[in-house]
């Protein structure tokens, strides 16, 4: 935010970090909706909803009835409070209409530890990071928390598929500019990156690594950024999450 707009300093953030905090911390002096410039969304790896390979539950709707025949037995795992792990359970839970408990973890590593061992029931995560326990069967995914089902697992649901519209989390990474970047500048770099994640070699990467290309115009990021800060913001108000 400090650097000069020269064009010649970029920032590379996730929607997380850019848009969940500014509703946790109070007295944040930070808005990311004038503070820094859109330039190009790379990628997005939507999160699934996972359970430990123990609980023998194939689908969704009975992962639900079994909750909701176990009040206070279900717990899910998150990299920490606020963390869009745990923002997106809360979210799942309370659609789905099921009592659960958070357990916040300094990580998701450790939270991956407790749900591979049955520890914890349930976890929303984006799918790069349990990409690995699935493809394994160690992690079972029951569904998807995005629009449309994502490339790496076509045979997985997405939540509104299978009963419980409205549970949509993505984990995006996009690039920034300093507030006051020239706007050829921006277009030039957009440009320039839509040439790279056109490649087919590029996307296959992406997609094998549980990513779904983006990419777009200056504009139709700008209004995801607006759209999502919007959706973000009912979301944590609902749940009631908060550092304080």
């Amino acid at each position: 935010m400090k650097s000069p707009s020269d064009g010649y300093t970029f920032l590379i953030c996730a929607n997380g970090n850019l848009l969940i905090k500014p509703f946790l911390e109070t007295g944040s002096n930070f808005n990311p909706l004038t503070d820094v410039q859109p330039v190009f969304n790379t990628a997005e790896l939507p999160h699934l909803l996972v359970i430990p390979s123990s609980l023998a539950i194939k689908d969704l709707s009975t992962f639900i009835s079994y909750a909701k025949a176990n009040p206070g037995k279900i717990f899910y795992g998150s990299a920490g409070i606020g963390s869009q792990p745990h923002i997106s359970g809360s979210q799942f839970s309370r659609l789905a209409e099921i009592k659960s408990e958070h357990i916040p973890y300094k990580g998701m590593g450790s939270a991956m530890t407790d749900i591979l061992a049955g520890r914890i029931q349930f976890m929303s995560a984006a799918f790069g990071t349990v990409r690995g326990y699935v493809k394994s069967g160690d992690l079972k995914p029951l569904a998807v928390a995005s629009k449309k089902r994502i490339t790496a697992l076509p045979e997985v649901p997405t939540a509104s598929e299978v009963g419980v519209p409205n549970w949509e989390m993505s984990a995006w990474f996009g690039v920034f500019a300093p507030k006051g970047t020239n706007s050829e500048i921006t277009k030039l770099l957009n440009e320039k990156l839509q040439l790279v994640f056109d490649d087919p070699k590029i996307k296959a990467k992406m997609i094998d690594i549980g990513a779904e290309p983006v990419g777009g115009s200056i504009q139709s990021f700008s209004e995801r950024i607006r759209s999502d800060y919007k959706i973000y913001g009912q979301v944590i108000k609902d749940s009631g999450i908060s550092f304080n």
